[in-house]
């Protein structure tokens, strides 16, 4: 199997080095805005590298994984679909809606198919809660996303905002762990840190309340000021038990209690390093699922559905309001199995 890599930043480096090891990739292309850099990236993989995406297509492959800036996202899964290639994309497939149902459509039309890189569903963590959750009635989730240190200031403006770039994967995992829809929010922001978020138009703190579609009530909260470190969590209570997702050694946080843990030693540091063994179980389901072993376990409508609930935070942070995700155009997916 020959698989073009389109971009080869921080995360497309990651997926092009899962790949090179992987027994049933026999090669791969990369290409990136800087060819300089996929040029480096190729000659340590011992791949291919290519000077445009035009070569990717023209030279021949058998898949495409996308890890581009967010922008050129769905020009390139409607290129893709349009070739008749399946297709990996890190989140989100748009920053708005209309690109994104355009993207899913032309994949429809084409018969193709277009995985989203939602890693957390491949966590050994979050897939223990899921299955945990499944056989108990739940009443309260708690998310945290937080991240070590914020990202370049020249990455805000293209970002989408914290709901739509952070919280979008704490959306997705809920209705993923949890089997349920989530159908009002009440979300807030603060940008009381660096200049750089308001300058932006951001927010570096935020906080959401959601309710599930049987009553579940969920908070999800998420920063890019965090200095202890990169912390992920999910805590679900039920009536039978309480659960934790992300509570090992190396999370970043420390009791105040006398006979509580102690401060981690070495605390995570970023998603990379957090979420290793996912990035490499979604790549290795994406080449399953381009081999016809398995189906698409999260498709381009699975995305579509955590955007919404995005866009309806961003517009209750923005208008200090409640919002039923009704109002948010769309049509809602089902949660994957």
């Amino acid at each position: 199997m020959r698989i073009g890599v389109i971009g080869t930043g921080r995360i497309g480096t990651v997926h092009a080095n899962t790949l090179s090891r992987h027994r049933d990739v026999g090669s791969l292309i990369l290409t990136d805005a800087d060819p300089a850099r996929a040029q480096d990236l190729a000659h340590r993989l011992g791949e291919t590298a290519a000077p445009g995406v035009d070569e990717i297509f023209r030279w021949g492959v058998d898949a495409v994984v996308i890890t581009t800036a967010t922008s050129a996202h769905a020009e390139l899964i409607g290129r893709a679909a349009r070739s008749g290639l399946p297709v990996f994309c890190e989140k989100p497939i748009a920053l708005d809606l209309d690109g994104t149902l355009q993207a899913i459509a032309e994949v429809e039309a084409a018969g193709t198919l277009v995985q989203m890189g939602f890693q957390r569903r491949f966590d050994a963590g979050y897939t223990g809660a899921r299955e945990a959750v499944r056989s108990g009635r739940l009443h309260t989730v708690r998310a945290v996303t937080s991240d070590q240190a914020p990202p370049p200031a020249a990455y805000l403006p293209q970002s989408g905002g914290l709901y739509r770039d952070t919280l979008i994967h704490d959306f997705d995992v809920l209705r993923w762990v949890t089997g349920r829809e989530i159908t009002d929010v009440y979300a807030a922001g603060s940008d009381a840190g660096p200049p750089m978020f308001r300058a932006a138009d951001d927010v570096d703190t935020g906080a959401a309340l959601l309710t599930l579609d049987d009553g579940t009530l969920a908070t999800v909260t998420a920063t890019r000021l965090n200095g202890a470190g990169y912390d992920v969590r999910m805590e679900l209570a039920g009536e039978l038990d309480q659960i934790v997702v992300g509570l090992d050694d190396r999370t970043p946080i420390a009791s105040t209690e006398p006979t509580g843990p102690p401060a981690a030693d070495r605390p995570w540091t970023g998603f990379v390093e957090r979420f290793g063994p996912a990035y490499e179980a979604e790549l290795a389901t994406f080449v399953e699922v381009v081999r016809g072993e398995r189906a698409n376990p999260c498709d381009g409508r699975e995305a579509l559905q955590a955007l919404r609930i995005a866009e309806a935070c961003e517009t209750s942070r923005r208008e200090r309001r409640p919002v039923r995700l009704a109002e948010v155009p769309g049509a809602a997916a089902s949660v994957a199995g």
